[in-house]
């Protein structure tokens, strides 16, 4: 499976819908993107910092006491691990490497959990790069560990107040101000979500992630994982997890959405459950949406899953059947946050909780002998305050 193709389109999703302002940036970022990463030396770069400053690789961990209590062999790829607190790093510092060899001198991007926005102002420090992150106002509140994080890094955290004040708005005021300043600024996009070629190059430098867990498992058990599970929002942990292993058709994809309250209450994030084809943010995907076109409103228990779209690749992926797309809600994330915290001693995050819950409810589909692979995508710090809250708990 091939793509995208030279139009950036997966099938009939993903492309380039954009004012005229932001066509050229796009043709010229993606011809530099070619061109860079190629280059030995951004290679062997980017490639010591994954390994000497991010962390990498990450651990892949037989979890016994869940593998127990769901009745198969379940493996966690602990992106949790990761530098920063998450998977986020990999692209971050990738997509900065890449803004410095273009010329750019600033750096914007936008952030749901704060994860991205952390990973970014990170690698902005790293690299003396001024950065500036959008973020909803409503994300900011339930998320006020990590705008802190994201000002001790230096970046300057800008509430959106318009929409819904969440994830899909950052992103909106974000596009805003790369069409004004796009000349010295790189829009450092954080998940295969946006115009083309954004989809394509946060995929390769997530990538690393399925690469090295197809090493891993192969090490451990001797043979490939029967199923892949990942947390879906805008879609980069689990196409990183994914694309390596998309020509295995053996091993089955599992891309769990967040089904808030229930996919009938209408208070849900689960687009590729629900959604219809659609343009956001400069692409073809599916979209939560009326019958009029206006896009709804969506929730999650889970910042990082709140957005109406998600990206194309996962579109192409459902429509041809190579994965399959499921969801958990709020309160299975819930139950998954505490079990994994209880029982392998590892407080996820709860975007990452949404696929674990989902492994937990639906156990009855894997057999004792069959080995999952679970993208543990995050961990759970920035979580424990928000969940004390709606749980009535004390956060002391």
């Amino acid at each position: 499976m091939q793509a995208p193709d030279r139009r950036g389109k997966f099938g009939p999703y993903g492309g380039r819908f954009v004012p005229e302002t932001l066509h050229t940036p796009l043709v010229e970022l993606e011809r530099g993107f070619r061109r860079t990463a190629r280059k030995i030396s951004f290679r062997r770069r980017l490639s010591a910092l994954l390994s000497c400053y991010a962390g990498r690789p990450t651990p892949l961990f037989h979890a016994e006491r869940i593998s127990k209590l769901v009745g198969c062999c379940v493996f966690l790829k602990r992106e949790d691990l990761a530098f920063t607190g998450s998977h986020k790093i990999n692209n971050t510092l990738g997509q900065t490497l890449l803004a410095r060899d273009l010329g750019k001198t600033r750096i914007i991007a936008e952030t749901g959990a704060g994860q991205h926005g952390v990973a970014t102002a990170t690698a902005a420090a790293l690299l003396g790069l001024p950065c500036r992150v959008y973020m909803g106002a409503v994300d900011c509140e339930r998320q006020r560990l990590n705008v802190y994080r994201m000002r001790l890094l230096g970046a300057e955290v800008v509430p959106v107040d318009t929409g819904s004040r969440t994830l899909k708005d950052a992103i909106n005021e974000a596009l805003r101000d790369w069409a004004g300043s796009f000349r010295t600024t790189h829009y450092l996009i954080g998940s295969v979500v946006g115009p083309h070629p954004y989809p394509l190059i946060v995929r390769e430098f997530q990538s690393v992630i399925g690469r090295e867990a197809r090493r891993q498992i192969l090490a451990a058990a001797g043979r490939l994982p029967d199923a892949l599970v990942a947390c879906v929002g805008g879609g980069s942990n689990s196409i990183g997890l994914f694309h390596p292993f998309v020509n295995d058709r053996q091993v089955r994809f599992f891309g769990v959405e967040a089904a808030g309250k229930g996919l009938s209450s209408g208070m849900h994030a689960a687009t590729l459950c629900r959604g219809v084809p659609g343009i956001l943010h400069g692409a073809r995907s599916l979209l939560l949406q009326d019958k009029d076109g206006q896009i709804l409103q969506t929730h999650s228990v889970s910042a990082g899953l709140d957005y109406p779209g998600v990206g194309p690749e996962h579109c192409l992926y459902r429509d041809t059947g190579r994965a399959e797309y499921v969801s958990a809600t709020d309160r299975d994330a819930l139950r998954a946050f505490h079990l994994l915290s209880e029982l392998e001693g590892i407080i996820p995050a709860l975007e990452s909780a949404h696929a674990v819950g989902w492994l937990l409810r639906n156990r009855r589909r894997f057999s004792r002998n069959q080995i999952v692979v679970v993208c543990l995508s995050g961990r759970g710090d920035k979580d424990v305050a928000e969940v004390a809250r709606i749980e009535g708990a004390q956060c002391v």
